[in-house]
């Protein structure tokens, strides 16, 4: 790899802030701000959105579609179409 054209490769704590979850991996990503550390030690923090403590798939309340009610009213509305 050349030198000096690559982001610093660092640890980083990402911070869900609607669940109230950190969690401190490597990235190239750099926060202003930043925290103290389970460790004793101080990282750089960003803060995310959305991670998989909130996000609705990886808790089991992601909305599930009713595909076979769909098709019924829509079988109501055109009829049946018949084999050729």
């Amino acid at each position: 790899m050349r030198k000096g054209i690559h982001p610093e490769y660092g640890p980083v704590v990402f911070r869900d802030r609607a669940a109230n979850h950190a969690f401190l991996t490597r990235s190239t990503m750099t926060g202003e701000r930043t925290i103290e550390w389970e460790d004793g030690n101080t990282y750089p923090v960003v803060d995310v959105e959305i991670s998989n403590v909130s996000h609705p798939f990886y808790t089991g309340t992601a909305r599930v579609l009713d595909t076979a009610g769909r098709v019924e009213r829509f079988e109501r509305r055109y009829g049946k179409r018949g084999r050729a």
